[in-house]
């Protein structure tokens, strides 16, 4: 939608993705930083579709709108239609579900919907502004966006998904793997979205951790940008 679909979800196109099979052999995590840490806003763009601190949102459409990214990669973990992925996320979405299993014997994590193209953007429209995305501004046509639900089924892309045992964990330590819950209850006023607690965007561990640690709960926040409640032309 901004997120998700709420139904069926038209066939993906990827281009050659290449596949994060089973392993448990992982680089290191980078380790938590101090608890007041600066950020140097200038290290990564915000407007490269290539850049892990890229900004989507109402009023900050991909350019080009049609943008495709070139490192997908198919992610072996459960799903409901194939769990594409930027490779840095795609490695460290796997090292997730893999450690949540670990930690939680007889639970699962599940990928409900992860990259969505252009053309698939424009399948799953719906037209509730806060719930879809626009073809263009979908966070999930960077590559970098997961809709993650329960292996029990149990809440998908419902906001009770909050309250259960996945989705109080994936708040409590998404940011461990550099993922962080993009549209957050009480900011839909800034980010244009209802809250998702299903949602997560990865922008890698020293954002996240920072986003984490500063209390500071939306991109937009951090990057002292407009908010976006409303697409540019919307009425």
């Amino acid at each position: 939608l901004s997120s998700c679909c709420g139904g069926a979800i038209a066939a993906i196109t990827v281009i050659a993705p290449t596949k994060i099979a089973a392993t448990k052999s992982y680089p290191p995590m980078t380790p938590a930083p101090a608890r007041t840490p600066s950020l140097d806003r200038t290290a990564l763009s915000i407007d490269d579709p290539m850049s892990l601190w890229l900004v989507v949102d109402k009023l900050r459409p991909l350019n080009p709108v049609s943008w495709v990214p070139k490192d997908l990669t198919q992610v072996d973990v459960p799903s409901n239609y194939g769990a594409y992925m930027r490779a840095p996320a795609a490695l460290q979405l796997k090292r997730m579900f893999d450690d949540y299993t670990t930690l939680n014997p007889g639970r699962s994590l599940k990928v409900l919907s992860s990259y969505r193209s252009y053309e698939t953007q424009k399948s799953v429209w719906d037209g509730n502004y806060t719930l879809t995305a626009l073809p263009g501004h979908s966070e999930h046509q960077t590559g970098m966006a997961v809709d993650i639900g329960a292996g029990t089924n149990k809440c998908g892309i419902q906001i009770c998904f909050a309250d259960q045992p996945e989705g109080q964990w994936l708040a409590a330590n998404a940011h461990k793997y550099g993922f962080v819950l993009r549209y957050p209850l009480g900011k839909e006023n800034i980010t244009g979205y209802q809250f998702e607690p299903w949602h997560f965007r990865y922008v890698g561990a020293v954002l996240a951790w920072y986003m984490l640690n500063t209390k500071t709960q939306t991109l937009e926040e951090v990057f002292n940008l407009p908010a976006a409640p409303k697409y540019a032309n919307q009425k």
